[in-house]
């Protein structure tokens, strides 16, 4: 048998031995792999997967708008618990639309369109101005272009008669021209964006079959 032969032999005999040292040593597959996670429902084994929300934790609905721990975080999770269908963040989005809705309504001087969003004395207080406007043959001309900010200022609720009041600040945009009888602009412009800060509190009984929030309160 030639030199080369021998020398293949010889380093095939040592592959064979360090594989064997290698499988005694680390062991194969079988028995000894940790098995692969599968994740399955929240449910399996009565574990949550790590990512899910701790139960306790802040609630994100509440604290994106108002400190956590707050009096308006309180009053918040106090709503919330008289109402689960309550949510913060929808509720500023329909106070956002509510308040393009009145203030228009009011600068047009068609409050029956939105009586049903307003209390009694506010509806009072915008009739006095609007009867005011026409008394002196004014008219208005306005055009909303939009809110540039707004955010939730407080809140409050009372455990005994279930009533939720909610305070949002709004700045907001628009053009307004008042004009008299004959039509002569005595006040603004249709070029002039009139620029308004308002603070408006919204309230509602919980427990009331009613899903209206109104307009209670207004304050510039």
């Amino acid at each position: 048998m030639n030199s080369p032969i021998i020398q293949l032999l010889v380093l095939a005999g040592i592959a064979v031995f360090l594989i064997l040292r290698l499988r005694g040593v680390l062991g194969t597959r079988e028995g000894f792999e940790k098995p692969a996670v599968t994740r399955t429902g929240p449910g399996s084994l009565g574990r949550k997967p790590e990512f899910d929300v701790i139960e306790g934790g802040p609630d994100l609905d509440i604290t994106d708008h108002v400190p956590e721990g707050s009096d308006p975080a309180k009053a918040l999770a106090a709503i919330k618990r008289a109402d689960p269908s309550f949510n913060v963040s929808e509720f500023l989005g329909g106070a956002r639309g509510a308040y393009e809705m009145i203030l228009m309504a009011f600068e047009n001087g068609e409050l029956d369109n939105v009586v049903p969003f307003i209390s009694e004395d506010v509806y009072e207080a915008f009739s006095t101005v609007v009867d005011d406007r026409q008394q002196k043959g004014l008219t208005v001309d306005a055009t909303f272009i939009g809110i540039s900010d707004m955010s939730l200022k407080n809140a409050t609720f009372d455990e005994m008669t279930k009533e939720a009041e909610v305070t949002v600040s709004f700045k907001s945009e628009m053009t307004s021209v008042v004009r008299d009888k004959d039509g002569a602009v005595v006040e603004g412009s249709p070029k002039e964006i009139k620029r308004q800060k308002d603070t408006w509190t919204f309230a509602r009984k919980v427990d009331s079959d009613d899903p209206n929030w109104r307009l209670v309160a207004t304050d510039a």
